[in-house]
């Protein structure tokens, strides 16, 4: 995939970095973003070198939502609906990516860049970021599956005054009430970040896979549905090379190396 307008993706260490590129605009959100993600997003996914995707902003922000000039552009009601299916399929993709999906909030995190940041498996957040859903204080709506997302993180009665209110918190609030995994210091966050997501990528491929995908809808199951999925699981890590290599590393006392076979 050619570099795109609107992102900076790179991929080393196993972990590919997507960062949004729009800083003049705080990486508010256009169509062409969002496109643009969803490529980078399947290419990553598709990828064997990549065990875990990265998402952050270039410059002080993560990404600031909407960008409102742009949806003052005199937009038909098919075009509006079209940019709003897009936001969701792109928190769809993130939710469902077969590679886990680390949101390193480096600064602003609003609107659908915050929703964006909670359809990922982990948010890590620098201490002075400020992450916020300011839809209803607009007079708007949210998207993304935030409202079936953040309740799951925070509680019900939390996810109602963070969406109700539309106020903004910090970053040691977001780990204080388990919105975000971590938060780091700002001089060192975005290497944080990668640690991070690179400690992550050390870990068995397809055992990550199916965590992710147990959790994602083990609220949807029966406890008797979770243990058919967990058995089918277990069954099938174990055909696996990395499986074997897991065994051997723990019987020589040393470090596993995966491969992902």
């Amino acid at each position: 995939m050619s570099q795109p307008e609107h992102l900076i993706v790179t991929t080393t260490d196993q972990l590919c970095e997507i960062r949004f590129n729009r800083p003049h605009r705080l990486n508010a959100v256009v169509e062409e973003l969002y496109t643009e993600l969803l490529a980078a997003l399947a290419q990553a996914e598709a990828d064997p070198e990549v065990r875990v995707v990265l998402l952050t902003g270039e410059g002080r922000a993560f990404c600031v939502g909407a960008d409102l000039k742009a949806h003052q552009a005199g937009r038909t009601p098919f075009a509006r609906r079209q940019y709003l299916r897009l936001e969701q399929q792109v928190c769809e993709r993130i939710f469902h990516l077969a590679k886990p999906v680390v949101a390193a909030v480096n600064g602003y995190a609003l609107g659908a860049g915050a929703e964006m940041a909670v359809a990922s498996d982990f948010i890590v957040i620098a201490e002075s970021a400020q992450i916020g859903f300011p839809e209803v204080t607009i007079g708007n709506f949210l998207g993304g599956g935030v409202t079936w997302l953040l309740p799951r993180l925070v509680g019900l009665a939390k996810a109602r005054e963070l969406l109700f209110f539309g106020e903004r918190i910090d970053g040691r609030e977001a780990a204080r009430i388990g919105l975000a995994a971590r938060v780091f210091p700002d001089a060192t966050f975005r290497e944080a970040a990668r640690a991070f997501a690179r400690q992550l990528a050390q870990r068995a491929p397809f055992s990550l896979q199916l965590v992710k995908e147990q959790l994602n809808h083990a609220g949807e199951r029966t406890f008797d549905a979770c243990l058919t999925a967990e058995l089918e699981g277990m069954t099938f890590v174990a055909t696996t090379q990395d499986w074997q290599e897991g065994i051997d590393a723990f019987a020589e006392k040393r470090a596993p190396r995966f491969q992902g076979k």
